[in-house]
């Protein structure tokens, strides 16, 4: 996450009346403008991060109010010797000429904080000089739902792997409505590559992918059924398309004036059993509207004159 204070004198980090007047607010004495070192942060945004992940844009403004009063750690370690800084103003800001990979205008989570200067000279020189930059937040979020088919993420109705390509477009989680706010942390490595969420990087242990389990060397026995695993996968991907691709077909062809486009976004959602009960409920359609017409059917003809066309093949 990057510190966006520029200053790097006591002159240019003057702070404002109004800041100080937000700043007293949670101070137990009156501090004055000298006694406090105030920075600005970008504590996340609605890009996708290294977990496959994003906040929903109108999420960044609810985590915002959350944010104001929260205290700054490190790691995520929720000790109060570790408490250092503390946000007094924070808001969602949009850049409208930035473009997220998703296509909507780049907003993050703009927060400053303050801190004493009194014992905290060592933090206070790590951050005029670049070396605290980055930081991660630590929330709870309500919804996270699959940016493909819109269910929720890593349900069985979903199926969707975050991180694979999927029609051109790579799979990730969206996290919205935001419960509560925690803390925020100075890291080493934010789960965004902006800011983060206390998620701290899924390639720790405890938080692996399949794939990251089997690079470690200790897992080379199972890779054998890994692999199974992985073909099996593929082969269920292959046969869920060939069946939505079937639904489609069938339900353009049921002449109840579907869209096929429309029809298709809805198939995407579906799992198997789904696609099942609707290609059956088509064919029961079809058969319907375009019943068998057999050539030996009607009253067959006793005159022997007609050459017997009846039975002619």
């Amino acid at each position: 996450m990057k510190i966006e204070k520029e200053a790097v004198t006591e002159k240019a980090a003057a702070v404002s009346a109004e800041d100080l007047a937000l700043i007293n607010g949670f101070s137990k004495k009156t501090l004055a403008a000298d006694e406090v070192f105030v920075f600005d942060m970008a504590l996340c945004d609605n890009e996708v991060d290294r977990d496959f992940e994003r906040f929903e844009t109108g999420a960044l403004p609810e985590l915002a109010r959350l944010f104001v009063g929260k205290t700054g750690i490190f790691d995520h370690e929720w000790s109060a010797a570790g408490q250092k800084a503390r946000i007094f103003k924070a808001a969602a800001v949009t850049d409208g000429e930035r473009r997220t990979a998703a296509g909507e205008p780049y907003t993050y989570l703009r927060a400053s904080a303050y801190m004493l200067r009194e014992g905290n000279a060592g933090l206070i020189a790590e951050i005029e000089g670049g070396i605290k930059r980055e930081v991660s937040v630590g929330c709870s979020m309500a919804k996270s739902v699959c940016s493909v088919c819109g269910e929720e993420s890593g349900s069985a109705k979903c199926g969707h792997v975050p991180g694979r390509e999927y029609g051109g477009r790579t799979c990730c989680a969206v996290l919205s409505g935001a419960l509560d706010a925690y803390e925020w942390s100075f890291v080493a490595v934010p789960a965004q590559k902006g800011a983060g969420v206390i998620k701290k990087f899924r390639g720790e242990r405890g938080k692996m992918t399949l794939e990251e389990f089997m690079a470690e060397p200790e897992n080379a026995g199972y890779a054998g059924e890994f692999a199974h695993l992985k073909s099996m996968s593929r082969m269920g991907e292959s046969y869920l398309k060939e069946l939505r691709d079937e639904v489609v077909r069938l339900g353009v062809l049921s002449g109840g004036g579907f869209d096929g486009g429309l029809l298709r976004k809805t198939a995407e959602k579906m799992d198997e059993e789904e696609l099942l009960g609707f290609r059956k409920a088509f064919e029961k359609r079809i058969d319907g509207t375009f019943p068998p017409d057999p050539q030996l059917r009607g009253e067959v003809r006793a005159d022997p004159e007609d050459g017997g066309e009846e039975f002619r093949i």
